[in-house]
């Protein structure tokens, strides 16, 4: 090639390597799209269902070298490719942080429902989020975590402007229960008296609102209850001498529960209020305190002669505090007017029972005569009642009663004798307890095994043992029970078998009593069970196990070991419109014996509560089973298919505890211990502030509570219809 060839052939790579466009700069990472709100809702959901703070599942994301360079086309440059982010992971603590103050919100209570000590942390600082909706539940998840690193942020909380949010720190300091965060919430209820917000009565609606001082107020007190700080109360809600300064039942409420003798004179006071649960709670602490007199005094209470008359009450609810609170005193002044009541068959059967119970305690031959009669009365409740009434009055005279007894037709009266019979002598009550052992009716057991122990039976540790391979958990829940009451030798092993064996139940509750059980014989016998539990199918199990393991050791902490939490619902359910972004308030309508209670559901507080009610509605759960338990101004409870509060529908659900009080006609979720939640529910007949944060509420009645006052005992449920905006009740 000549010299000039060679220059043009240079000048011509020359040109071409000019004129090759410059490599472009790598484009940004590729961006996940930002999960839309209700994708935010279903996380949230599934992960405090799931008693996790974060998914357990979540891919991990891929390293950069693990992404391969795209292959540029003939003649064109290489081209960069930047790797993807990582995808969203669902996680509660990162939600803490979203744009959105609602998304905040929802997740600081989820956060607080996992309620794991991790928790903490990433809710202190959203006590100072700029919306005040954020920064009151962001108080209420710490005090339902409930450690005490809350403690001084809530203390602090406490001088928030709004009363919303006083009130919600002033709540979780209660439940967290340190004893030190009694003095400044009482400085805080002290202020709201001396402001006058309490001066005017309250309606219906006010009672439920948390956005008043008078909230920051009620919230306050029953803190203090929860501390049980008599006197951080009494400095701010009575005066010198000892006399209300506030009339409003939250008060009542909380000297009935404190049972401080100091209280009598308040409590003498507030029994004449005109306000119904102001004068029923009163009434009640005068009982607890005995009418102040000391353990060994039955008379020369001035308390007697207030509530003698009150017995004969139009309100039910006062007549019922009234009688119990004379049996309680146990003063004979009072014997007139329970025998009036006793003998009246035309009286509310539950006033009639109730006075019949109290009259035990009152040692009056005139009350012995008529309880011999009434124990063949025709209600079963009577008969129960005057059972243990006469046994309490002359146990030497009930012995013959007995003798001339048939067994009694209605198994839970004979259940109630078996109860009655622990208390006798042994010598009486053993023989007729080893018959009763025998019983067809396996709900009799239970209570036969349990007075068994309390007399120590000497063929007790063999009857046990043989009960703790029953066929029914609950017989087997008595007899491990008694095992760990009495520890015969040779009993670990059984408890330990026994929970193996007990894997093939539907239910929990055998299983976890023998784990309790176990604890008795020590940390060598129960380990070993206790942490094979925690990986129980039933997440009940786990949490029973994991608390009795810190029971043995309060250093463990197993907390993460037993999560995730199993649920029956399948990862797409939690999307589904009714559960995140329910369109409406679901109602129901029990279909009683007596009528029908029509119930508004609390979609926003508890939506997969709900979700399991409705659930179990449309199979016909419900239909035909009975309110298995009324307890006169407190609660009628039901949905119970073996009638004697051990059954349920052979699962689970995780609590959804909320900021929903329990006031008259709050429908809630029944418990054995926390997350043991399946088809029982009840309905309080009066406010019952010890409930709340304890218990989920689901529901409120809002037509026909006169039809639940009116329940009694073994009344049934006829039918459950659902209305959920789409299909017909």
């Amino acid at each position: 090639m000549t010299r000039c060839s060679i220059v043009l052939a240079l000048a011509f790579v020359t040109a071409a390597c000019a004129s090759a466009p410059p490599a472009p700069p790598p484009p940004p990472p590729v961006r996940p799209a930002a999960p839309a709100f209700e994708q935010k809702m279903a996380w949230i959901l599934r992960l405090e269902d799931q008693r996790v703070l974060r998914d357990p599942a979540a891919p991990a994301p891929l390293p950069p070298t693990a992404v391969p360079a795209a292959v540029p086309a003939r003649g064109q440059p290489p081209v960069a490719v930047a790797p993807p982010l990582p995808p969203v992971r669902p996680d509660l603590t990162m939600l803490l942080a979203d744009d959105e103050a609602r998304v905040r919100r929802r997740a600081a209570l989820a956060v607080g429902r996992v309620g794991l000590k991790d928790g903490v942390e990433p809710l202190l600082p959203m006590l100072g989020d700029a919306d005040p909706d954020v920064r009151q539940m962001a108080a209420f998840a710490l005090g339902l975590i409930g450690d005490r690193r809350g403690r001084d942020p809530l203390v602090r909380a406490l001088s928030d402007p709004l009363p919303l949010v006083r009130g919600a720190a002033a709540e979780a300091l209660g439940l967290i229960g340190d004893p030190e965060a009694a003095e400044p919430i009482g400085r805080m209820i002290a202020q709201v008296v001396e402001s006058g917000a309490l001066a005017a009565p309250f309606d219906d609606e006010q009672e439920a609102r948390r956005d008043i001082p008078a909230a920051a107020f009620r919230l306050g007190v029953f803190a203090l209850v929860r501390l049980k700080s008599y006197d951080r109360l009494a400095a701010a809600v009575l005066d010198a001498a000892g006399q209300p300064r506030v009339r409003w039942w939250p008060v009542a409420f909380a000297l009935q529960r404190l049972e401080d003798r100091r209280a009598l004179t308040a409590l003498m006071t507030l029994a004449g209020d005109a306000n119904p649960y102001t004068r029923a709670f009163a009434i009640k602490g005068l009982g607890l305190l005995r009418g102040g007199l000391p353990a060994d005094q039955h008379t020369g209470s001035p308390a007697v002669a207030l509530l003698i008359p009150l017995v004969a009450s139009a309100d039910r609810s006062i007549a019922i505090e009234a009688v119990r609170a004379l049996g309680r005193i146990g003063d004979p002044a009072a014997a007139p007017a329970l025998l009036k009541v006793m003998q009246d068959r035309r009286a509310s059967p539950p006033l009639r029972a109730e006075a019949v119970a109290a009259s035990g305690e009152i040692r009056t031959p005139a009350i012995n005569d008529v309880l011999l009669d009434l124990v063949s009365d025709p209600g079963p409740d009577i008969r129960a009642a005057a059972l243990g009434a006469s046994a309490a009055q002359d146990p030497e005279n009930f012995v013959a009663v007995l003798s001339g007894l048939d067994p009694d037709p209605n198994w839970m009266v004979r259940a109630a004798l078996a109860s009655v019979l622990g208390t006798l002598r042994p010598d009486i009550a053993r023989p007729r307890l080893a018959l009763m052992l025998n019983d067809s009716e396996q709900r009799v057991v239970p209570s036969v095994l349990t007075a068994l122990v309390k007399l120590r039976d000497p063929s007790l540790a063999t009857v046990l043992l043989e009960r703790l391979k029953a066929e029914d958990p609950a017989v087997r829940v008595a007899a491990a029970a008694g095992l760990g009451e009495i520890k015969p030798p040779g009993g670990g092993p059984a408890l330990a078998a026994a929970y193996e064996a007990g894997q093939t139940d539907a239910t929990y509750i055998a299983r976890a009593a023998v784990l309790a059980a176990l604890v008795k014989y020590g940390a060598a016998e129960a380990q070993p069970v206790l942490k094979r539990a925690l990986a129980d199918k039933d997440w009940a199990v786990r949490v029973r196990a994991a608390a009795l393991l810190k029971e043995i050791d309060p250093a463990s902490d197993v907390a993460l070991e037993i999560r995730p939490a199993p649920t029956r619902l399948p990862a797409e359910a939690y999307a589904a419109p009714p559960l995140g972004i329910p369109p409406v308030s679901t109602q129901v309508y029990l279909d009683t014996d007596r009528g029908t209670v029509q119930i508004e559901f609390a979609v926003l507080d508890a939506p997969l509560t709900v979700n399991n009610f409705i659930t179990l509605a449309r199979t016909g759960f419900f239909n035909g089973l009975t309110a298995h338990r009324v307890v006169p101004n407190f609660v009628v409870q039901s949905g119970d298919p073996r009638n004697d509060g051990e059954g349920g529908p052979n699962y689970t659900i995780r609590d959804e505890l909320n900021q929903v009080p329990f006031l008259r006609g709050t429908v809630g979720m029944a418990l054995d211990w926390p997350d043991t939640g399946g088809s029982q529910f009840f309905i309080t007949l009066s406010p019952q502030p010890h409930l709340d944060a304890k218990y989920t509420v689901f529901g409120r009645v809002i037509a026909g509570m006169e039809i639940v006052d009116a329940i009694q005992p073994r009344d049934v449920i006829k039918q459950v219809r659902v209305w959920d905006g789409k299909t017909a009740p």
